[in-house]
């Protein structure tokens, strides 16, 4: 049975650096024989969390928005990938918003085992993603199951498409390559 992996990209520009490596990422994946999904963030309406804690629960948030299906998606899948650009060395407000929406997932019984992280900035110093990652790292350490497994970073790459010709894209690829 191939794997499920579920890719959610974050950035609000489409074709953005970090989309394209989440593109190249399922390519390799599907090449290997998983089972890939992508997500989007940029057409979503997400509001945040209100804190309730209602869905540790009843096992679903009660804000009805389409965080509530991206939740059941990541329930099911045995992979997460984010893909995110680096903003203010952390990640973007939309997959931190999005993150705390899937509380839910706490208290459910999630078949997620591995999560990766895809990112890019205009900045190419070695610790430019290191923020971003530790957003990433403190979520996935709320799941005693799940592993944060591996970053793959793009630096000096700012407009959409910058990232032509980038190591990280064929590093991206390989990554989903591996998985299967």
């Amino acid at each position: 049975m191939s794997k499920k992996i579920l890719v959610i990209s974050s950035s609000f520009r489409q074709g953005s650096n970090s989309d394209m490596m989440a593109d190249r990422f399922i390519e390799g994946a599907a090449e290997a024989g998983c089972d890939t999904e992508k997500v989007t963030l940029y057409d979503k309406g997400i509001a945040f969390c209100e804190g309730c804690l209602a869905c540790q629960n009843i096992g679903h948030c009660i804000i009805e928005d389409d965080a509530v299906e991206i939740v059941e998606k990541m329930l099911h899948a045995d992979i997460i990938v984010f893909a995110a650009p680096v903003y203010y060395y952390s990640i973007p407000g939309q997959l931190k918003t999005m993150l705390d929406r899937a509380n839910p997932l706490f208290s459910l019984d999630y078949q997620f085992r591995q999560i990766y992280f895809l990112t890019c900035a205009a900045e190419n110093e070695e610790y430019t993603p290191s923020g971003a990652k530790t957003a990433i790292q403190g979520w996935v350490d709320c799941f005693e199951q799940a592993e944060f497994c591996g970053t793959v970073f793009a630096g000096g790459v700012t407009a959409p498409g910058d990232i032509e010709g980038h190591p990280a894209l064929l590093q991206a690829y390989e990554l989903g390559k591996s998985l299967g």
